[in-house]
């Protein structure tokens, strides 16, 4: 994944609104990926708010979502530049663009924390390469999160991230990899990722391409969702036809 710091506006899902501790610093050394894009200075950022309306019923802890009407339940979090998220229902998808080079978004499904689960999707990433789309589980403001990204130069990655303060991320790559079935952008893709006990299976098309020992992180339970990002070039539009979080 070509991510470094991740600095910019945070938008906080409803369900995690306390200020997140600044971690001693030897606990999560800076990543460092190879050709990685240039970090974005440091800007100011205001406190976060919820970009969606929770539910007033209860909502379910396993499902598939077509994103044909509301999306209740879900929150969004960005990275990387301080304009307001630009993410909406649009023909039965979750769709989120970025208009600006190295820009981050999350889509997390608040309603509900787990620890071990499967999460599928399905969406069309079209921008110029680079750009990534992928899958979040176990996310937790104070811990942290794993993430599976997949590029559209035909590479991937699984990355572990933890806010350092409010606003300002860090990213630690665990695995990367590419595949010569991951389809080109404009292309429709699968994805899922299995968080299961210590181990993340990661899958293509529905085929698992990869195993990955993540019991050093010692995350327990979190949210799950949907992730997309930006880097030199843009607009990139990230649409995701579906989401299924089941039991792994």
């Amino acid at each position: 994944m070509k991510k470094l710091i991740l600095i910019g506006l945070l938008i906080l899902i409803s369900a995690c609104q306390t200020a997140t501790p600044t971690p001693e610093p030897a606990s999560l050394p800076t990543a460092t990926v190879p050709a990685s894009p240039t970090p974005i200075p440091a800007t100011s950022t205001p406190e976060p708010t919820p970009t969606f309306e929770p539910s007033p019923t209860p909502l379910p802890r396993y499902f598939t979502t077509q994103f044909d009407s509301s999306l209740a339940g879900w929150s969004v979090l960005q990275a990387g530049n301080e304009a307001v998220p630009n993410i909406a229902i649009e023909n039965s998808a979750l769709r989120m663009q970025m208009d600006n080079p190295y820009v981050w978004l999350y889509a997390l499904y608040g309603a509900q924390d787990y620890a071990d689960i499967y999460i599928e999707t399905e969406y069309v990433n079209s921008a110029l390469s680079p750009a990534s789309a992928g899958l979040v589980c176990r996310y937790d403001e104070t811990e942290g999160w794993l993430e599976y990204n997949v590029l559209t130069d035909g590479t991937y990655n699984v990355l572990y991230g933890k806010w350092l303060d409010a606003g300002i991320a860090e990213y630690l790559p665990v695995i990367e990899g590419s595949s010569s079935d991951i389809k080109a952008s404009g292309d429709v893709q699968q994805i899922a990722m299995t968080c299961a006990g210590a181990t993340v299976y990661l899958h293509l098309n529905g085929i698992v391409i990869r195993s990955v020992d993540v019991s050093r992180f010692e995350l327990g339970e979190g949210k799950v969702g949907v992730t997309a990002s930006s880097f030199e070039y843009t607009p990139v539009i990230a649409a995701f036809d579906y989401v299924t979080i089941s039991e792994p």
